[in-house]
């Protein structure tokens, strides 16, 4: 039997501590702010405005649940928490949803249908990824005001649908697919929409999975758009109705900052689901490279 008492130790690779120790300290040091946020959720306003940020956890947790899913403010009460967490999930799945066709479709053309320019093309597409939506929202909002598109979901999703980024993926992907499969396609019979239907889609799974958690999450946490194209308040979205409810100053009103950061806490519930949920699959579609 061998002496278990001479087995040599194994070494401590220090490198490697070293790096789990910052990963941790960079883990902790994220998460203090929802630390403050989950403490002021129990807190009442009063407190949090006198006090800060304590080390306290108060019994206001499902009053300002409450308050936050089922009472409105404003003057319509028409945004609740319910109201404006339904209008994100459209607003982000709408968004998602659209770009990744959008995109689809897109990158289909310039790579299948050996357009003429379509080299060109692409590059005039990628280069709109130098104009944020910061420099075109004046025209974008003029456009989408005389077409009465103010405090509709269309208005919302449909003039910022179009997507570089999502065409420039799906291309590169596109072109990664042997063209013998093309030509088996073509000699089954298969025309232009079947193979895309029946071929292009069900391969583009990991992919379509990765640029749908992209989108989402930016179509969720969109402020500027929403706050230009909404004027009701049954429209408001969860970031712009936060940002409404912390500003209420006027008389003898306090900010509520229980309900607010609550309201915060739902808000980054659905995009983490995603991400966790598409985890796998995002991280295929980014880095596979047998397509």
């Amino acid at each position: 039997m061998t002496d278990i008492t001479h087995i040599p130790a194994r070494p401590i690779k220090w490198s490697t501590v070293l790096d789990h120790a910052i990963l941790i300290t960079g883990a902790l040091f994220m998460l203090i702010p929802m630390l403050m946020v989950l403490q002021t959720v129990t807190t009442t306003d009063v407190q949090t405005i006198r006090n800060g940020p304590e080390f306290v956890i108060g019994d206001q947790f499902g009053a300002n649940f409450y308050k936050a899913m089922f009472e409105a403010s404003g003057f319509s009460g028409e945004n609740s928490g319910t109201s404006m967490l339904i209008n994100s999930m459209i607003l982000g799945l709408g968004f998602a949803l659209g770009k990744i066709v959008i995109g689809m479709m897109a990158a289909y053309a310039l790579v299948y249908f050996r357009l003429r320019f379509a080299t060109f093309a692409f590059w005039l597409i990628f280069t709109t990824l130098l104009l944020p939506l910061e420099v075109r929202i004046l025209p974008s909002y003029e456009v989408a005001q005389k077409l009465g598109l103010l405090n509709t979901y269309t208005g919302l999703i449909v003039p910022l649908i179009a997507s570089a980024t999502a065409t420039f993926f799906f291309r590169q992907y596109f072109r990664s697919i042997p063209e013998e499969l093309v030509e088996a396609a073509r000699i089954d019979g298969a025309g232009p929409i079947k193979f895309f239907i029946d071929i292009l889609m069900p391969l583009s799974q990991t992919m379509i999975a990765a640029m749908f958690i992209i989108m989402f999450v930016y179509g969720w946490n969109q402020y500027l758009w929403p706050t230009m194209i909404t004027t009701e308040e049954g429209m408001y979205t969860l970031v712009r109705g936060i940002k409404q409810i912390t500003q209420d100053f006027e008389g003898n009103n306090i900010p509520e900052y229980g309900r607010a950061n609550m309201l915060a806490l739902i808000a980054i519930l659905p995009p983490v689901a995603v991400v966790i949920f598409f985890q796998s699959w995002f991280v295929k579609g980014l880095t596979e490279s047998d397509k």
